[in-house]
């Protein structure tokens, strides 16, 4: 944390603009060594939070490298909370991969993958679930998964971990009241009336934070879909209509799709990953046998599963057999070219569905797209998505903390409830109050935290 650190804070590769960012105690210093303003000014002389025109000099052989624009925050106003400055050049990888060797021979150190949010936490800035935020923001497919990520970055989800735990504290200190004052039967009896009320408050919080969470996480991640049929019944088409462009390759030969293909698509706000894979059938082909397998594979991983029929064929046993393999799974299935004269038995169809919605398409007409996502959207969020200022969790260890929560939280109301001694109920609620902690970065190991700040791209 003492030294000065530094990394590109842009995509490398040609661009308009590049930035290098520079962060620490040390930063206005280290810039001085290489940055050249007008009229003699230093980076320490002029004023904080403002844009300043100046050139990038070689301080061994005076070449002038670069023209620059120089932004100076001086701490605690800036987002490590450090002393900042950010060069701003021209977005060649050349120019500014020498502008960060630079600053490194002047005195800085290559930041780690993440380091410029992980001061911003460790300065106390923001909290984990402010962390993680950021990444879903950087990461988001939709807008409504940017809506959510951006709510949590401005502490929305910490917000309300905090109201929770303040609650919990509330109940602790009843707790300890009673076991500071045991001689006072009455105290003991409204003791356990009041925590039994508040426990039950906080318990209906947080099963439907849990319950919202798998709908934010579906927002976030997207709905995990495979396309499956046998050969030639239209499901690259599928793809390439809800992408609205060419991805995969159609024709009317089977088994032209070999591999398994993945791209997101956005269906009424919700991102979808649509998993293009191989005809299943068997065959003789090596290629062909290693697409079927992957197929198959993402079959049983899928959220949804699209399958399709041809409507201009009779049911075969392969079909049958496909079918048999979605009984467990959400699944749309879609009879597809309805532009050619229907010979599939419907009602055969229906009685083998296990009650799945069932669909007519025509994807040369289009016909059918748009019930299609509909049905997508009705499945997954019954016709609607959760107003767009719901408080959300966004990752497993939030989710299983939180569980984790519930399950101290239901022991505590448990043995209040039994007559337990209040000192043995008050082992619960710390834990519970503990738990709740490490959902904002409370108690967090560093282990947790370099693990965590890992994941970011070099330079946030």
């Amino acid at each position: 944390m003492g030294e000065t650190i530094c990394a590109i804070s842009t995509a490398l590769g040609e661009g308009a603009i590049g930035i290098v960012r520079l962060s620490g105690d040390k930063a206005f210093e280290i810039a001085d060594k290489f940055i050249k303003l007008p009229k003699e000014k230093t980076v320490q002389e002029v004023s904080t939070h403002t844009i300043n025109y100046g050139h990038v000099i070689d301080p061994k052989t005076k070449e002038k490298i670069e023209e620059v624009m120089i932004v100076k925050m001086k701490a605690p106003r800036t987002y490590t909370t450090e002393d900042v400055v950010e060069i701003n050049c021209h977005g060649g990888i050349i120019t500014i991969q020498r502008i960060l060797g630079l600053c490194l021979e002047c005195g800085a150190r290559l930041a780690e993958p993440g380091e410029f949010t992980k001061r911003a936490f460790l300065n106390g800035r923001i909290d984990l679930t402010q962390a993680e935020a950021i990444i879903d923001f950087i990461k988001s497919k939709t807008d409504e998964a940017g809506m959510i990520a951006n709510n949590q970055m401005q502490g929305r989800l910490s917000n309300l971990i905090k109201k929770l735990r303040a609650d919990i504290l509330d109940i602790l200190a009843v707790v300890e009241v009673n076991i500071d004052y045991p001689e006072y039967d009455d105290l003991e009896i409204e003791t356990t009336q009041t925590i039994l009320e508040k426990s039950t408050a906080i318990k209906v919080r947080l099963e439907n934070l849990l319950e919202t969470s798998k709908q934010g996480k579906i927002i976030k991640d997207g709905i995990n879909t495979a396309i499956i049929g046998r050969p030639n019944v239209g499901k690259s088409s599928l793809l390439n209509n809800l992408l609205q462009e060419n991805k995969a390759i159609v024709t009317d030969i089977a088994g032209t799709t070999r591999d398994v293909l993945e791209e997101y698509v956005n269906i009424k706000g919700v991102p979808i990953k649509l998993i293009d894979t191989a005809g299943i059938r068997e065959t003789d082909d090596v290629v062909e046998k290693i697409g079927v397998k992957r197929s198959r594979e993402a079959l049983e991983k899928a959220d949804l599963v699209l399958f399709l029929l041809n409507s201009n064929e009779d049911l075969t046993n392969e079909d049958i057999e496909l079918l048999k393999l979605t009984e467990k799974k959400k699944t749309i299935i879609i009879l597809n070219k309805l532009d050619l004269e229907t010979k599939i038995d419907v009602e055969e169809v229906k009685k083998l569905s296990y009650n799945h919605p069932i669909i007519e398409t025509s994807m040369t007409t289009y016909r059918g797209i748009e019930m299609l996502e509909k049905n997508i959207k009705d499945m997954f969020f019954n016709g609607t998505t959760k107003p767009k200022d719901a408080t959300y969790l966004s990752n497993t260890r939030q989710v299983n903390l939180i569980k984790k929560a519930l399950v101290s939280l239901n022991e505590a109301i448990s043995a209040a409830r039994s007559g337990l001694e209040v000192d043995m109920v008050l082992i619960d609620y710390t834990a519970t109050f503990n738990l709740l902690g490490e959902v904002i970065g409370e108690n967090s190991g560093d282990e947790l935290i370099n693990e965590l700040f890992s994941r970011f791209c070099l330079g946030k």
